[in-house]
């Protein structure tokens, strides 16, 4: 999971650092603000998607039925649309689980005061330890959720069930606060590009869904996911998650001592060409460990001017999200989710990967002989 917030108020474009509470105690997604100022600025407008949730403000263009639209004069790009949260509270987590810094606040301070670092970490023997174990709970929470991917299945069950394993396992769900995302794991259906928000909709025969796991356990975090497809999906979404998962490979295959991180791209780039599918720009893969977001940062396009050499005991994250038309996104009013463009589906995989004396080690690899199509 990757993202830079940006402000809500129009032309501002800071990194925001503050979110609206009254969003939060609604359920809604928090809406990023830099700071009390613009909050202030834009409060006029802004509250009018409070009024529009508490049924007391009805906007030109919105629906006559009782279909759900936060949003009526948003142009979504594609067929997907944002359903009710049902469980709107944030889900809790036990005093006795070890917790990262932004749980409380939504303020990841310790990746703030990173921010103009251009260091990238090398992890002790003992950080190495750790890494393994908090991959080897994310990886059985993504697995728990590729068995329960079936049609008439809601995004918020998904969610549930990994919050409740990842507690179970002693570990924090890291996305749950970071920035004030609202749920524990993200769930991107069809042209979603990633940083979906699990809510009440229910699985179609022939979608397919990105579910992103990260957790934070003795004070390292992991990260990984996968695409999943629901029933019979047809040729080209088959095609595209096929793909995606091969440019990822790709990628791990180019991962030892030496290799420039900005180098990645050109061969993820190079195998989505040749597949007639695009490279998302807008996300990055990245450092992870002790903070959830830090150095490197990894474009997956080509001929980008990432910095930085691969060298034993850096940890990191590649996570190409690959669509099947423009390359470009649509981000919806909540801050979070974030479509294609032009409304065609988009697929997602990630690994968090360590690198060695004479090579990478996968720490969030599937088990042997598992399938990447269909984990039932």
């Amino acid at each position: 999971m990757a993202a830079a917030r940006v402000c809500e108020t129009p032309g501002c474009g800071k990194e925001a650092t503050l979110v609206c509470p009254t969003c939060t105690s609604l359920g809604l997604p928090a809406s990023p603000f830099c700071s009390q100022t613009c909050f202030k600025s834009s409060w006029k407008e802004h509250k009018k998607l409070h009024m529009l949730v508490q049924g007391t403000l009805a906007l030109p263009g919105a629906p006559a039925s009782g279909d759900y639209n936060p949003w009526p004069m948003f142009q979504f790009s594609g067929k997907h649309r944002p359903h009710r949260v049902t469980e709107p509270k944030r889900r809790t987590v036990p005093d006795s689980v070890p917790q990262p810094d932004y749980a409380v606040t939504g303020v990841p301070a310790s990746e703030e005061r990173e921010r103009t670092s251009t260091q990238i970490a090398v992890l002790t023997p003992d950080e190495i330890v750790r890494m393994r174990e908090a991959c080897r709970v994310g990886r059985e929470v993504l697995d728990l959720a590729g068995r329960m991917i079936d049609v008439g299945v809601t995004c918020e069950e998904i969610d549930r069930a990994c919050h409740d394993a990842i507690i179970a396992a002693g570990a924090y769900p890291s996305p749950l606060n970071y920035k004030g995302y609202p749920k524990s794991v993200c769930t991107s259906v069809n042209e979603v590009i990633c940083h979906g928000i699990p809510d009440s909709y229910a699985l179609k025969d022939g979608d397919i869904i990105n579910v992103d796991v990260s957790v934070f356990k003795d004070g390292m975090h992991s990260d990984l996911n996968e695409t999943f497809l629901v029933g019979n999906v047809d040729e080209a979404g088959r095609h595209l998650v096929k793909t995606t998962n091969e440019c990822l490979e790709a990628a791990i295959q180019m991962c030892r001592p030496g290799v420039r991180y900005r180098d990645l791209g050109d061969a993820i780039t190079a195998h989505a060409t040749a597949n007639n599918v695009s490279v998302v720009r807008a996300f990055t893969g990245h450092g992870v460990g002790a903070l959830f977001h830090c150095n490197p940062t990894i474009p997956h396009y080509a001929k980008n001017r990432a910095i930085g050499v691969m060298h034993p005991g850096h940890v990191f994250t590649v996570e190409p999200m690959i669509n099947e038309g423009s390359y470009k996104e649509l981000m919806w009013p909540d801050g979070w989710t974030c479509t294609t463009a032009d409304g065609k589906r988009s697929a997602q995989f990630e690994h968090t990967i360590l690198i060695t004396d004479d090579g990478c080690e996968v720490l969030t690899r599937r088990a042997p002989g598992s399938s990447y199509i269909d984990r039932r």
